[in-house]
């Protein structure tokens, strides 16, 4: 659907709690549906990367989110500046991404009467996929919530992978007919160059936000492991703990790691494509609920071998004996294995990466998700 006349755009309002991951995860697909002819907005708690986001044209407004917060007169205010937002801009169609956006801005945009509401769940995440006796408490609180939040015919779901498409409609959380599966936030594959596979000591990194569900102990005791089997490798934690989240690793764990030397700690990086460039092996060894980890999607597109655990999500991308290995999750020997074998055997690294960047051009390049997403608004627009 294209929008010649300007008086004419539709206006589309993105609702993200963070901005350095719309900027990551969002903003190509922001900037493609600008020059498919929307006016596009973003929302967002505003830290560090504003002068991107503007510099790419869009408007930006604040919102405290707190990813981590319960307190409920809090979230009553963020609730109410985002039901304000939506009252004076009057957006066409409100894209949220994530379970508080979700949530709270399906409340305002039905209440405010928004044309289009696209909800995207990028995973089911820590409230789905921890055992902690807080996830349970806060899946009892959010599933109604959910449920209302995913229901109503001007309303569409993106979800990034069949398993949890399934879980969705499984649990009544939301009607198959509004749920559209896009796999990944997309990359575009030009921007990474595959690495060089020939090095005596292979870097493997560990690229994700620091929580112990993304299987960092693990990583560490599998890296332990091989330094003690004498194979030679390095290990890097590429992130840093996430305080918002109860699953973070502390940094004195990082700092005992890093001074035992099992792991190097390269902490938060915005230059992933130079990161993935120094890397020969990427692991993932999470059971997390992820969606499809973009980190995956920048590990294939730059060529790299990886090792990540047997998920939904992680076996989107990686397909045992072809773009890599699947090790079971929290299964510590089983992940020293395969990182040993990548190690141990460089021809076929390579093997497996060019077949998973080949993957990448063809199935998850960032202007496929954006067509696939931009078909939605005009759909609903429609």
């Amino acid at each position: 659907m294209e929008f010649a006349d300007a008086a004419r755009r539709p206006k589309l309002l993105f609702v993200v709690t963070e901005d350095w991951y719309f900027v990551s995860h969002r903003l190509e697909l922001a900037i493609a549906a600008r020059q498919a002819g929307y006016d596009v907005a973003v929302a967002t708690r505003v830290d560090r990367h504003a002068r991107q986001i503007t510099d790419a044209g869009l408007a930006l407004y604040p919102v405290p989110f707190n990813r981590g917060g319960l307190n409920p007169l809090e979230e009553f205010r963020t609730l109410i500046r985002l039901a304000r937002i939506y009252r004076r801009e009057a957006p066409d169609i409100v894209h949220h991404v994530a379970l508080k956006p979700v949530i709270y801005g399906s409340i305002a945009a039905r209440s405010l009467g928004i044309k289009g509401i696209v909800n995207a769940l990028g995973g089911l995440g820590y409230v789905f996929s921890s055992v902690g006796w807080r996830a349970k408490i806060l899946r009892r609180m959010i599933k109604p919530a959910l449920k209302l939040a995913l229901g109503g015919s001007n309303s569409r779901l993106i979800v990034q992978n069949s398993d949890d498409r399934d879980k969705v409609v499984g649990d009544g959380l939301a009607n198959a007919g509004s749920i559209r599966l896009i796999r990944g936030a997309g990359v575009d594959p030009s921007a990474y160059r595959q690495v060089a596979v020939a090095s005596p000591a292979p870097l493997v990194i560990l690229p994700a936000r620091l929580l112990r569900e993304k299987g960092v102990g693990e990583f560490v005791e599998a890296a332990r492991l091989l330094q003690a089997r004498g194979i030679s490798a390095r290990f890097a934690l590429v992130g840093k703990p996430d305080l918002a989240n109860p699953a973070s690793v502390s940094q004195p764990e990082i700092d005992a790691w890093v001074s035992e030397r099992v792991v190097e700690f390269w902490g938060w990086r915005d230059d992933m494509p130079g990161v993935f460039s120094q890397a020969q092996i990427v692991c993932l060894p999470t059971y997390y609920g992820e969606g499809l980890p973009k980190s995956l999607l920048e590990a294939a597109a730059s060529g790299c071998a990886i090792v990540a655990t047997d998920i939904p999500g992680c076996r989107e991308i990686v397909q045992q004996g072809i773009t890599g290995w699947l090790v079971p999750p929290r299964d510590v020997p089983a992940l020293a294995d395969a990182l040993r074998q990548a190690i141990e055997q460089p021809g076929l690294r390579q093997i497996y990466g060019s077949s998973a960047r080949a993957l990448i051009a063809t199935d998850f390049s960032m202007h496929r998700v954006a067509a696939e997403t931009i078909a939605i608004y005009d759909e609903l627009m429609a």
